[in-house]
Formats: C-alpha cells, sequence, structure tokens
C-alpha cells in the first residue's frame, strides 16, 4: 500500500528536527503539522502533545524525524534522528531529509521489525498549511451514484483537512515565545492578528447587548393585546412592508444571539446575514439622500397627482370604447350600459378620493422617504404596497368581472349536465346520473340560453380588467424579486469566494513537481475553490414570498374559470 505523507511547504527551511503531526491508518497517511526543533527534552515534549491532545481531541504524536543538511552531512545527526525512533516508538518511523545543493529529497520508513528503511512507494504532498486550515472542504452536492467515489475520496480529504483546522492551538506559538519547545509552521514568524478585528470583537459586545434589548422591547411592543384587535393583524398579514420588517427583525435576533455558531454553515449564515443587512442600509441611505436632495420629494409630489387623473382618464376612455361596439363586436346593450356605468361610478370616487389626499401626499412621502434608512428592501416593499393602493380600483373592477364571469361559468357548466340528465354530487364529489321532468328542462334551457347570450359581454369586460390586473402584479412581482434577491443572495460568500477563494474549497488538486526513480514522488496539493452557482446554491439564505409558486397550467385554469389572482397571497394560505 502506498504512503502518502502530507508535509507543510512552510517546514521545507525548517531546522533538522523531529515531525510531529497525526498518523491516519486507515488511509495509510501522516498529516505533519509541525517541526519540533533541537534542543529539547522528550518528555517535555510528549507532555506538550498530550496537553494539544485534549484540546484539540486529536491523536498528535511524533511521525518522524526531519533533517536539513545545510552543511556537511553529519553522520552523528543521522544515528541521532534514527534513535529517536525507539524514544517516541511510532511505527512506522518517517525519515524526511533534505539533501544539500540539491533539489532532490529523500524520504523513507523505518520498521522495528527490520531495522532498515524503505525508500518505494511514498508520495509526499506538500500542502500551504494557512490555506488548508482557513479553508472549508465543502462535500459534493451531487448526489448521483455515479458520484460515490467522489464523495469517498471528499471524507477522505476531509480527515486531513480536519486535522489541520482542529490543530489551531499549535499554531498559536511563535519563536518569540520562551516557551522549551520551538516549532515551525505557518505562524512561526510570528501569530497573524489584526488590531482592527480585535476592536470590533471588542465593540460588539455592548452593541449586541443594546440591539438584544431594543429587539425585546420591540417584540414585547408587538405582542400588546390592544395591538392583535381585528383589523390589524390582517393588515399586518397583508401588506408586504409588515412582512419585511418582521423578516428583518428575526435577522437582526440571528445576529445578535451569543449562541456560539456550532458549524461552518451558521457561521456563513450570521456572516451573510449581516453583509445583506449593512449593504441593505447603506443602499437605503443613500435612495434616502437622493430623494431629499433638490426637492424630488415635492417634485414627485406634484406628479403623482397628474398622473393619477391620466390613468383614471384612459380608463374613462377605455370604458366608453366598452359601452360602444368594441372592435365591432355586437354586445348586450342593456347589460353593457349597465356595468359601463357600475365602473365609470367608481372611477368617479376614485378620483375624489385622490383630489381629497392631494393635500396630504407630500407630507406622507416625506415620512415615506425617512422609512429608507431601515434599508432598500423596506422602502421597496413600500412602493409595493403603494401602488396596490394607488391601483385598488383596477383590483375592483377586476373582482366584480372575474366573480361574474366566474358565476356565468359554472352556471354554464352546471346547466350543460342538465341537458345530458347529469348532476354534480355535493356529497360524494362526483358527477351521478339523473332524471329530470320537463318544467326543470324547460327552465333550464331558459337559463342557458340568457348566460350564453350574455356570457360575451360579461367575457369582454373581464378579460379587460385582467389584463390590466395582471400588469399590476407582474410590476409588483418585479418588486419582490428584487427584494427577495437582496434578501436572500450570500453577499459575504461571494465576496470571500471572490478575495479569498481558498477559503471555500470544492476539492483540490495536484501538481507534480519531481518524479525520479529512486527517490519518492513529489506532488504540489492546490485548492480547487467552489464555482460562483455552488457558493450561491449552498449559502443562500431563506426568504419569505409573498406569491404562489403556481405553474403556468394551473394560472391559466385559474384566468379560464374566473378564478381570483389575490394581489396578497402567501405560501399555505388557503384560496376562497
Amino acid at each position: 500500500m502506498v504512503l502518502k505523507v502530507f508535509f507543510p511547504s512552510c517546514c521545507s527551511s525548517a531546522e533538522s528536527g523531529i515531525l510531529i503531526g497525526r498518523w491516519i491508518s486507515e488511509q495509510n497517511s501522516a498529516v505533519i503539522l509541525a517541526v519540533v526543533h533541537f534542543p529539547f527534552i522528550p518528555a517535555q515534549v510528549k507532555q506538550y502533545l498530550s496537553e494539544v491532545q485534549q484540546v484539540t481531541k486529536i491523536k498528535v504524536s511524533v511521525l518522524g524525524s526531519w533533517s536539513n543538511s545545510k552543511q556537511e552531512k553529519e553522520e552523528s545527526l543521522s544515528e541521532f534522528l534514527e534513535d529517536l525512533g525507539t524514544i517516541f516508538s511510532h511505527e512506522p518511523w518517517i525519515q524526511i531529509s533534505k539533501e544539500r545543493d540539491s533539489k532532490f529529497w529523500s524520504c523513507s520508513t523505518l520498521q522495528k521489525q527490520s531495522n532498515s528503511p524503505k525508500e518505494e512507494e511514498i508520495i509526499l504532498v506538500y500542502y500551504d498549511q494557512r490555506k488548508v486550515m482557513l479553508s472549508h472542504l465543502h462535500p459534493p452536492l451531487d448526489t448521483t451514484p455515479s458520484t460515490d467515489h467522489k464523495a469517498n475520496d471528499a471524507s477522505k480529504l476531509a480527515a486531513m483537512f480536519d486535522t489541520v483546522a482542529n490543530s489551531k492551538i499549535l499554531f498559536m506559538t511563535d519563536r518569540y515565545d520562551d516557551g522549551p519547545i520551538k516549532l515551525t509552521h505557518w505562524q512561526s514568524d510570528g501569530v497573524e492578528a489584526s488590531i482592527i478585528v480585535e476592536l470590533m470583537k471588542q465593540a460588539s459586545v455592548p452593541a449586541c447587548m443594546l440591539l438584544t434589548f431594543l429587539l425585546s422591547l420591540t417584540s414585547a411592543i408587538c405582542k400588546r393585546r390592544m395591538l392583535k384587535f381585528w383589523p390589524l393583524p390582517f393588515l399586518w398579514s397583508k401588506l408586504s412592508t409588515c412582512e419585511q420588517l418582521g423578516h428583518r427583525l428575526q435577522h437582526l435576533q440571528v445576529i445578535s444571539s451569543n449562541k456560539k455558531a456550532q458549524n461552518q454553515i451558521q457561521l456563513m449564515r450570521k456572516a451573510n446575514i449581516f453583509v445583506s443587512l449593512l449593504i441593505d442600509v447603506a443602499l437605503g441611505i443613500l435612495l434616502m439622500s437622493w430623494l431629499y436632495r433638490k426637492n424630488r420629494i415635492g417634485h414627485l409630489a406634484d406628479t403623482l397627482i397628474p398622473v393619477a387623473d391620466h390613468v383614471a382618464k384612459e380608463l374613462q376612455d377605455l370604458l366608453q370604447w366598452l359601452m360602444g361596439a368594441p372592435a365591432g363586436l355586437k354586445m348586450n346593450r342593456a347589460l353593457d350600459q349597465v356595468l359601463g356605468r357600475f365602473f365609470l361610478y367608481h372611477i368617479h370616487l376614485w378620483i375624489s378620493y385622490i383630489h381629497l389626499m392631494s393635500p396630504f401626499i407630500e407630507m406622507i412621502l416625506w415620512y415615506v422617504g425617512l422609512s429608507a434608512c431601515l434599508g432598500l428592501t423596506v422602502a421597496l416593499c413600500i412602493l409595493s404596497d403603494i401602488i396596490a393602493l394607488l391601483t385598488f380600483h383596477i383590483y375592483c373592477f377586476y373582482v366584480y368581472g372575474a366573480r361574474l364571469y366566474c358565476l356565468k361559468i359554472y352556471g354554464l357548466s352546471s346547466l350543460w349536465r342538465l341537458f345530458r340528465g347529469k348532476k354534480w354530487n355535493v356529497l360524494r364529489q362526483r358527477v351521478d346520473s339523473c332524471s329530470y321532468d320537463l318544467d326543470q328542462l324547460f327552465i333550464g334551457t331558459l337559463l342557458f340560453t340568457i348566460l350564453l347570450f350574455l356570457l360575451p359581454t360579461t367575457a369582454l369586460y373581464y378579460l379587460v380588467f385582467t389584463l390590466l390586473r395582471l400588469l399590476v402584479v407582474v410590476v409588483q412581482g418585479l418588486i419582490h424579486l428584487l427584494v427577495d434577491l437582496i434578501d436572500s443572495l450570500p453577499l459575504y460568500s461571494i465576496i470571500l469566494r471572490l478575495c479569498r477563494s481558498y477559503r471555500l474549497a470544492a476539492g483540490v488538486k495536484f501538481r507534480v513537481l519531481e518524479q525520479k526513480h529512486g527517490k519518492p514522488l513529489r506532488l504540489l496539493m492546490q485548492i480547487n475553490p467552489l464555482s460562483y452557482g455552488s457558493v450561491v446554491q449552498t449559502y443562500r439564505l431563506p426568504t419569505y414570498s409573498c406569491y404562489p409558486k403556481d405553474s403556468w397550467t394551473s394560472l391559466c385554469k385559474k384566468l379560464f374559470f374566473g378564478e381570483l389572482i389575490y394581489p396578497w397571497k402567501h405560501k399555505g394560505e388557503k384560496q376562497d
């Protein structure tokens, strides 16, 4: 079986000493973590390794010896390094030496039974210790049987990655410490740290305490009994602004929680939520500063009333066209006039309402603009709710037309079953045979004829107002898609993939450094980063959805039978 030795590239120039690391017997591989230099006392080394093992829960031991012959090779040093195998008693005892003035290395194993070194079937793999320790190896996303061997390879790599990542305490000592043991590893020249990060850690404690207090106060206010009286809960469940605020409050609770993240996924989720909130608020503040600059709020309020009047005038012209002979179609004159005047009266009420609210529109927009400091997503949700309120008359027209059209469709289908001697059994939920007398058939024929000749007029009004309703729904849907994109996009993970791609590892690749007969095969292990699509798929944040994910078939079926497309319908709600 081939012996694999993972050697940190930072130890290539280390002085002679002993190799400490972890032996993985299932894979017949050794993961070298550091080099202990001379002079040292073996008892102190064993005590130090036992302390590390208690903290890391990893069996760290002395695996072999390391010889860096910068000067003439000393026979006494080589014999001394071989004798250390009897003191630390690890089998096999790995001997790695770097020859002077040569790029070739020698690697052999010493067995106690034979007392002779073996120099064949050894692969020496170099790895970047810092990148491996900071990276997180992701399992393959595919679960097909063809990727089972990839999963096995990933599990073998995970053992090596976990060994380096969990040995963090071993890398917290540098050459400036006054301890009895001197180590060489990726931080031996100085422990990597940042003053800004440490200051942020210190400042985050009081900030999280203040945020937790404010969130608890807000939750207590929201749970007040006086706020649960109808229709306040109904309105809060239908307005997307309230849903978005509740969603962001949950995010703030996750960030301010003092519970430590259990794994990498939870840690990345917290970081993604924090960066998403930060960018959302920054974009909202930019929008707010743009709105309040050069009196754009006043200009927007001045243009809102003329736009509403123009929309109402276009609807009046459309109704006048429908009350005539639209596209040369022959309509039922009486029903056409009744429906047209009914809808014209609603438009008149809507225009009166808009002009009644015109003195307060600028003040309302001024306060609405302030809400942008809560985030761009909150401002977009407010915009969606404003569109829903400004187009409420179009929604009313659509509901009236849809209900009238649905009533005639179901009436015609029921009367059509009457002609065929059938009826709908409500208890058994099926169509059964039934015998009708002459009077029932006569009345059914009259009703069927009336509904059939009135259907084109009703269907035309329903078609026109359904198209207007769908236009509003598309605009609101685009706004909510943008909100969901901002809420769910893992921005921190994407930035991490862009700047430090080795932190998100999908696997590794090997590059051959040296291949010579009689010498160990030397490979360089490099990290393959996750693709951007896999990063988004793995760390995508959950969001609320204001619209059901209906298929095109079910949507067309609803439109054909006159079922309502509600403006504020959430997943899990039952439709009337």
